[in-house]
């Protein structure tokens, strides 16, 4: 059966900044499904220890006053929502995030800055994954469709309701019935993998993305212009 039939855990975290070697995680949220129906749903509110930028809150809503008053210590969000991605790995099932690079990596980065384990120690030190990153996916199999790839967008075109953005329990929700709606419009060439089969063909589709728009920024943007290609975790 295909995983689209399967349960699927969508991740997201909403953070002070869009570095994620330098930002700090705000609320993150972890959303159980199955069929597309919700079973669980987990959500974290961090007192990240630094400001909030206003910039930032005006995206998600949660000022540093409220952090402060009703986070918990970002340790030990940090290494709640890490223990809690490790364990939906060790049972095969896959995490879905919308972006996976930028908000695993946050995460990995938020590990390292606690002295936690990282979420490759957690599995005994093999790669982390299943990942299923429907921007990943979006980008290969409808690679010529013009406008903003963002999750809202996303959302319009796969005829899923979000109906709260950048609430991170409504983004991670989203990001899994994008990806349902993924695999169930692109079968053959998602739908039909294995889930180890799929996370190595997006590790494919990213680096071929990230050489191309890398390409086109040196042409015409900047002769430096460097775009990581690794996937799902940027390279440190």
């Amino acid at each position: 059966m295909s995983w689209v039939h399967e349960t699927l855990v969508g991740f997201d975290l909403e953070t002070t900044g869009t570095d994620p070697g330098e930002a700090r995680i705000v609320t993150a949220a972890l959303v159980e499904v199955k069929g597309g129906d919700v079973l669980k749903r987990t959500r974290w509110l961090a007192d990240p220890g630094v400001e909030i930028p206003a910039e930032a809150t005006a995206v998600h809503g949660i000022t540093t006053a409220r952090a402060v008053a009703e986070g918990r210590p970002a340790a030990e969000v940090v290494e709640e929502v890490a223990a809690a991605l490790a364990e939906h790995w060790r049972q095969g099932v896959p995490i879905v995030v919308y972006n996976a690079p930028f908000d695993l990596s946050l995460i990995g980065a938020e590990l390292t800055r606690h002295q936690l384990p990282s979420l490759s120690e957690r599995l005994g030190g093999v790669p982390i994954g299943p990942v299923i990153d429907p921007l990943t996916v979006d980008r290969a199999l409808d690679r010529y469709r013009r406008g903003s790839r963002s999750l809202q967008n996303a959302c319009l075109v796969y005829g899923v309701t979000l109906e709260d953005a950048h609430e991170a329990c409504a983004d991670a929700l989203a990001a899994v019935r994008v990806a349902i709606a993924l695999g169930r419009k692109y079968r053959a060439e998602a739908g039909s993998l294995t889930l180890d089969l799929l996370h190595a063909q997006q590790a494919e589709w990213h680096a071929a993305w990230a050489l191309d728009f890398q390409a086109w920024l040196r042409r015409d943007k900047d002769p430096a212009a460097r775009v990581d290609s690794s996937w799902p975790l940027r390279t440190p």
